[in-house]
């Protein structure tokens, strides 16, 4: 397998090392992503990816669930992650997508998870030890399914699902029974995308896409003083403008309200994208938005994950700060607001080589030595091989203070998934 260098970012700043407090982490989040399983979207390279994040606190310690991983994270800090591995298909699942787009949550003691399917035969499972991989069935099989689902308990204790993936069809929200995960009564019409009004569901890259009707997916349901934030992504995954928007109101299950522009939204930049995701509390009630970062290159589903503070402001607006997202940031050890722009967590350090000189050792076709430090996800250098000896070297141009560098992995000529 020849081996590469994606990028590499070195970031400055007049802080001192010795001086920072807190721990930092950047975007695209360092995890060790999974390689793509399904063999069609393999087709141009066999290359990792997933989306559809999750992150759900439980005993004190975070939990991330993403699409066809074999398995999931767990961390104590947001920045040191730890992989389980599992498979969550049975025997009689014939279908490569393990987990896809899941639903997490939290319910009692129980920590519980239900992955995409229109399939009637698919379990929720429940484990009150996630760390030492001990799940066992809830339900054999949830036989109403749903793509993209999401479950929530209101504080009167109620159990909702919330599910939909379609440029035709709504989003669907049920309240379900807490102890059998059968619906209360039928589906309900929650959420259209309306391309017409709203100029950022329209599809494309540059949402100028007036023949494909854009797709709304990803649903997610936060409660912030009494108003209920029914949250999705649109217009499309493979574009840099896929971001999360919102709809507020006063009941679980509408009639909601579109928030005009996506709460969560990065159409520039080196990590581009920030759709279909989900929003959480840390330690200290620091709201964040966990989400899906574009990159689209061996296949319109090559992505990675991002995450963003977020929050809501004085008249209740949901809002996600994905301002420097590409760069360095603190992450809280208080109850500090990191979104608050006093307390961003930005760490102010900047990029010092952006298109500067580099020499490589050798190049393989045209992954060029330059693509190393062009802020762009899309292109990488390769080096001719993957055997030992091999580097990049480049040049600042002045004498700098390094507090960082970011080193992200592309797959070229990758032998297996």
């Amino acid at each position: 397998m020849k081996k590469l260098l994606f990028f590499i970012l070195l970031l400055v700043s007049t802080f001192k090392l010795t001086a920072q407090k807190n721990q930092t982490y950047c975007n695209p989040i360092n995890l060790d992503y999974g390689y793509c399983p399904i063999p069609n979207f393999s087709e141009w390279g066999k290359h990792r990816a997933t989306a559809d994040p999750v992150i759900t606190m439980y005993k004190g310690d975070y939990y991330l669930f993403s699409t066809n991983q074999w398995g999931y994270w767990w961390s104590s800090d947001l920045v040191n992650w730890k992989f389980v591995s599992r498979s969550f298909l049975k025997p009689q699942h014939k279908v490569y997508d393990d987990l896809c787009a899941p639903a997490v949550w939290v319910q009692g003691d129980t920590l519980l998870a239900f992955g995409s399917t229109y399939s009637k035969d698919f379990p929720i499972w429940m484990s009150t030890n996630p760390k030492a991989n001990e799940w066992k069935e809830a339900i054999p099989a949830l036989e109403i399914g749903g793509w993209d689902p999401a479950f929530f308990v209101d504080d009167d204790r109620k159990l909702y699902m919330y599910n939909g993936s379609s440029n035709q069809y709504p989003l669907y929200g049920v309240e379900m029974n807490r102890k059998t995960f059968q619906p209360i009564g039928t589906r309900k019409e929650l959420l259209l995308l309306n391309d017409e009004r709203y100029g950022w569901h329209r599809f494309g890259e540059h949402l100028d896409n007036t023949f494909l009707k854009p797709f709304v997916e990803g649903a997610w349901m936060t409660k912030y003083k009494g108003k209920y934030y029914l949250q999705y992504g649109a217009p499309g995954t493979e574009f840099s403008g896929y971001a999360d928007g919102v709809a507020v109101s006063d009941n679980p299950l509408g009639p909601f309200t579109h928030q005009s522009m996506p709460f969560s939204y990065k159409p520039g930049g080196f990590a581009k994208g920030a759709g279909h995701g989900a929003t959480f509390t840390d330690k200290w009630n620091n709201y964040w938005h966990i989400s899906t970062i574009v990159i689209s290159v061996k296949n319109n589903f090559e992505r990675r994950l991002g995450l963003w503070p977020a929050g809501f402001d004085k008249d209740g607006v949901m809002y996600c700060n994905q301002a420097f997202g590409d760069y360095p940031h603190y992450l809280p050890n208080s109850a500090n607001n990191p979104q608050d722009p006093s307390a961003s967590g930005f760490t102010g350090w900047m990029l010092l080589n952006y298109n500067k000189s580099v020499l490589v050792s050798s190049t393989y076709g045209n992954y060029h030595a330059n693509n190393a430090t062009d802020e762009n996800i899309k292109t990488y250098w390769s080096a001719s091989g993957g055997n030992k000896g091999e580097w990049v070297q480049t040049d600042l141009g002045a004498i700098s203070t390094v507090n960082a560098i970011q080193i992200n992995y592309a797959d070229q000529d990758a032998e297996f998934f």
